[in-house]
């Protein structure tokens, strides 16, 4: 049965097939060495390769690198070849597991040079993380990081680190990725914003994703940010984040409106959170029933807006006639000076049977 070539393993032999070209630089090794390498990779190399062949090769290249193993520099050398031919063998057979043991082995024997032992460490690398050895393919990243510079292997190892909810270590390599690539894209931004927010570094991650928001940033940009900063426990700065979105017309609907009253709640801006609440009455967005009359009396008492706060409570008491509304009505205006008003809402509560509202009339006496 014919085996196609898969996308990673067409890719993985690609670099595996590249023995030819170190070798110059690496022992001499004899003519029929030679010769019996570029045979066994002349197959390799044919994408219509049967499941039987690529056995064969990797049974031949097998019991040449475990002969040669014991000998000398050069011999070493040509043993580390036969493993990586056997180590693309098993590639194109879906077995990186295999292959990755094959090219670990070849690295590790005398004669391979640093050069070399590095191209075969970051093929490893790939392999490891093909056949879901993620923790192995993150070791060996980071230790061809540590002499290598590489942004897109970087970017590699940040997306294995989060995948293994390694948070703090993505982070850390994380800052080297951003730092070093010009514009992220989509991707490497979502990722980014992931890793800060993951390893608790709300405050970074909302600093980096303000400074890419404009008017023509869509809603779900405006809501990410809102979102960051309410983590990072920043509630102003997400009222005021959800307040721009809403002005601009990127947040539109009622569950959004009545998000924007709560942070503004939240964040330190009550009056704000009334005014948008008297807007969304008058203009008939919202009904005027008793709970959005008393969210907005509790919003102008936390605003401590004394005229509009008792306006407001009144208002809620005139609507419920409830003894609690017109006792605490009283209780604001005459802790705000305002005895008119007190007198006039104790005598109500009294009226419809509070004893507590009766004491409160006599201390005016």
């Amino acid at each position: 049965m014919k085996r196609p070539l898969s996308i990673l393993s067409l890719s993985v032999c690609l670099m595996l097939s590249a023995w030819s070209f170190s070798a110059l630089a690496s022992p001499a090794l004899q003519g029929d060495v030679i010769a019996d390498l570029n045979a066994l990779q002349a197959q390799l190399q044919d994408s219509q390769l049967q499941e039987g062949a690529l056995a064969q090769i990797v049974e031949r290249a097998t019991a040449q690198a475990e002969r040669l193993a014991p000998g000398n520099q050069s011999d070493q050398w040509a043993s580390a070849l036969y493993q990586q031919l056997a180590a693309g063998a098993l590639t194109r057979q879906d077995q990186h597991a295999e292959a990755a043991d094959r090219l670990a082995i070849a690295r590790g024997l005398n004669g391979v040079d640093n050069a070399q032992a590095a191209r075969w460490l970051r093929e490893e690398a790939s392999l490891r993380r093909a056949a879901g050895q993620r923790d192995q393919a993150i070791e060996l990243l980071s230790e061809w990081l540590a002499s290598q510079q590489d942004i897109d292997t970087t970017w590699q190892l940040v997306r294995l680190l989060a995948q293994q909810e390694r948070w703090e270590e993505a982070a850390d390599w994380l800052e080297q990725a951003v730092n070093k690539t010009p514009e992220l894209n989509e991707v490497q931004q979502a990722l980014a914003l992931a890793v800060y927010r993951n390893a608790g570094q709300g405050d970074q991650a909302l600093g980096w994703l303000l400074d890419g928001l404009n008017a023509q940033s869509d809603a779900a940009d405006w809501r990410q940010a809102a979102g960051l900063a309410q983590q990072a426990g920043q509630s102003g700065v997400a009222a005021g984040l959800w307040e721009t979105a809403w002005q601009l017309g990127k947040l539109t609907e009622q569950e959004d409106f009545w998000l924007l009253v709560q942070l503004h709640l939240a964040g330190g801006t009550p009056a704000r959170a009334a005014e948008h609440l008297e807007r969304a009455m008058s203009e008939g967005d919202i009904v005027r029933d008793e709970s959005n009359l008393r969210l907005l009396a509790s919003a102008w008492r936390q605003a401590k807006d004394v005229e509009k706060a008792l306006s407001a409570w009144q208002a809620l008491a005139l609507h419920t006639q409830a003894v609690d509304d017109w006792r605490t009505y009283g209780q604001l205006a005459y802790a705000w000076g305002e005895d008119g008003q007190a007198k006039q809402a104790f005598a109500r509560a009294s009226s419809l049977g509070d004893d507590e509202a009766e004491q409160w009339l006599a201390s005016f006496n």
